[in-house]
């Protein structure tokens, strides 16, 4: 009798590849980030620019240091911090609401088109004189001058995510019983439109930071303000650790509303 048992061969190793190229990925950012540092110590190290005016990063940690011992880096950090949440929850829930009215109404569209485009393009630091008139030099003119920044990419945002969603859902749910304009937007337009509201979101994190310096260098407590304190005495080393204070929290800030935004769109995994 013939033998007819088949061999099977061993299953070939899949190559790491993936794993490989992460790493060659990181490894060449993190090439480029110490040549970058190596680059700006040897400027001024060199005499090609005035320690004055461009401190090199080995000054930077003992000037941290000191800021932070004296409890300036602290209140300055608090402070803006506070101005930044209120400003950004402000700007964002009045931007959502906005922009998912107009997506929702074509009528609020209509009504609210000449408005918007009118107001939209006037930048932020145009309505500080205005901000001042209404709040004085205080915390609340920062707040408002954060949350016109936030509120505007919110709105288009919101407003162009519920417009995209697609009018064949809205017919399904409608077959389905989901007539009223609660039912249409909790059941249908808000959990299609997540993704581009997110999105929005996520930018309106950034611009807040922004913000913050426009909103301060007026005279109100905060990361802005010590920097124009620091600047004026030409103490860069000062301005540079408050511009790595902005990036360093607004990079933890991310790295939270990433993990949030992960887990609010599960659904698409």
């Amino acid at each position: 009798m013939t033998d007819t048992t088949l061999s099977v061969a061993p299953p070939t190793a899949v190559p790491a590849r993936p794993a490989l190229d992460g790493l060659r990925r990181t490894g060449l950012a993190a090439a480029g980030l110490a040549l970058f540092v190596l680059v700006w110590e040897a400027l001024p190290r060199l005499g090609l620019f005035n320690p004055m005016l461009l401190p090199a990063p080995s000054v930077i940690p003992a000037a941290f240091w000191a800021e932070l011992q004296s409890g300036a880096w602290s209140a300055a950090v608090g402070a803006s911090l506070g101005h930044y949440t209120i400003g950004l929850v402000t700007g964002a829930v009045l931007g959502l609401i906005a922009g998912v009215a107009t997506g929702m109404s074509r009528l609020a569209e209509d009504m609210s088109s000449w408005v918007v485009r009118v107001l939209r393009p006037i930048p932020g630091l145009a309505w500080v004189p205005f901000a001042i008139i209404w709040f004085g030099v205080s915390p609340a003119a920062a707040v408002f001058i954060i949350a016109i920044g936030v509120f505007w990419i919110v709105f288009f945002a919101a407003h162009g995510a519920i417009r995209g969603v697609d009018r064949d859902l809205v017919e399904v749910a409608e077959a389905f019983g989901f007539r009223s304009a609660r039912e249409r937007l909790t059941k249908i337009l808000l959990p299609a439109a997540m993704p581009g509201i997110l999105v929005g979101l996520r930018t309106a994190l950034g611009q807040a930071w922004m913000a913050v310096v426009a909103a301060e260098i007026f005279g109100v407590p905060g990361l802005g303000q010590r920097m124009i304190q620091a600047s004026s005495l030409l103490a860069t080393e000062l301005v540079v650790v408050y511009m790595l204070t902005m990036a360093a929290l607004y990079g933890i800030l991310d790295t939270v509303f990433v993990a949030v935004q992960g887990w609010v769109l599960r659904w698409k995994a």
